[in-house]
C-alpha cells in the first residue's frame, strides 16, 4: 500500500460519499424565545428574517407562541396548510399547539421539527418561535443555542432570565445569545447584557455567548445592523455549531432583574 494513500480524497467508509451529499442539504433551526413581556417581538421577528434575506437565505418562523393564529383544522392532517408565503424568501407558520401533537414516549416533540422540514424542503433557516417550556421539548436532544429575546424593561429582563434558567436545567441548553429590543439611546442595554451573562455564569453555569442591540424603530426594509448581519451570516456557516441542523428530504431520505 502506497504511503501516501491516507492522504488521498479515497472514501475512508461507506459512509463518507453520503456525508458529503447531504452536507449541503441541511435547514438550520434556532430556537427563539418567546417573551410575553416585550412589547416590539414581532418586529424582532421580522428583523430576523431580513438578516437572513439578505444573506440569501430562505427562512421560515415557525411561530408556536401563544401569540400566534389559530392552528387550521386541516393541519391535522397536512401541516402545509398552516403555511404562509409572506415573500419569496420569507415563509410563516402558525403552529400553536401542533407541536405536542408530535411527543414521543420521552416527552420530546423533536419529531414536529423534522416534519416541518419535510414539508418546506426549500428552507435554509427555521426561526422556531416558542415558550421556553415548548423550546425544552422541542430541542431536549439537541446542541441547539436559544436566542433569547428582551426589551429594556424589568419584567422583560426578568422573563429573559428564568427562561434561560429553565432551558439550562430542563434541556441542558447551555450556550445562549441574546437579542435587546431597545432605542440607540437607552442607558441600559449594555448593563443589562452584561448582568445577564454574569447570571448566567453565577448561578446557572451557562454562557451568554453573544448579544445583539436592535432598534425597534428602524425599517424593516433597511440593511440589518452590523452586528445583526454578522450574527445571521455566522448561523449560516456550516462550520458553525449553531442551533440544530437538520437533513432535508431528498431523493433518497425522505433533522430577577432590574
Amino acid at each position: 500500500m502506497h504511503d501516501d494513500y491516507a492522504d488521498s480524497n479515497y472514501p475512508h467508509d461507506q459512509a463518507h460519499g453520503l456525508r458529503q451529499m447531504f452536507a449541503h442539504a441541511r435547514v438550520r433551526m434556532v430556537p427563539v424565545v418567546a417573551n410575553p413581556h416585550m412589547a416590539f417581538g414581532g418586529v424582532m421577528l421580522e428583523r430576523l428574517c431580513t438578516a437572513f434575506a439578505e444573506q440569501g437565505a430562505h427562512v421560515m418562523v415557525v411561530d408556536c407562541s401563544d401569540r400566534a393564529p389559530a392552528t387550521s383544522e386541516l393541519s391535522v392532517m397536512d401541516l402545509g396548510e398552516c403555511i404562509e408565503t409572506l415573500s419569496p424568501q420569507v415563509s410563516y407558520m402558525a403552529a400553536r399547539g401542533l407541536p405536542l401533537r408530535y411527543v414521543d414516549s420521552a416527552g420530546s416533540t423533536a419529531g414536529f421539527l423534522q416534519a416541518v422540514s419535510d414539508v418546506m424542503p426549500h428552507v435554509d433557516v427555521m426561526l422556531v418561535h416558542a415558550s421556553e417550556s415548548d423550546l425544552c421539548r422541542l430541542f431536549m436532544r439537541s446542541e441547539a443555542r436559544p436566542l433569547l429575546l428582551a426589551d429594556d424593561r424589568p419584567a422583560s429582563v426578568t422573563h429573559a432570565y428564568a427562561a434561560m434558567k429553565l432551558l439550562t436545567q430542563r434541556a441542558n441548553l447551555m450556550v445562549h445569545d441574546l437579542l435587546l429590543c431597545a432605542a440607540p439611546t437607552s442607558p441600559r442595554v449594555e448593563r443589562i447584557a452584561a448582568q445577564l451573562a454574569s447570571c448566567a455564569d453565577s448561578f446557572l453555569g451557562a454562557v451568554l455567548r453573544d448579544w445583539l442591540h436592535v432598534d425597534p424603530a428602524s425599517d424593516a426594509r433597511e440593511a440589518p445592523a452590523p452586528a445583526l448581519r454578522r450574527w445571521a451570516r455566522e448561523v449560516l456557516t456550516p462550520s458553525t455549531p449553531y442551533g440544530t441542523a437538520m437533513t432535508r428530504p431528498t431523493q433518497m431520505n425522505q433533522h430577577v432583574l432590574n
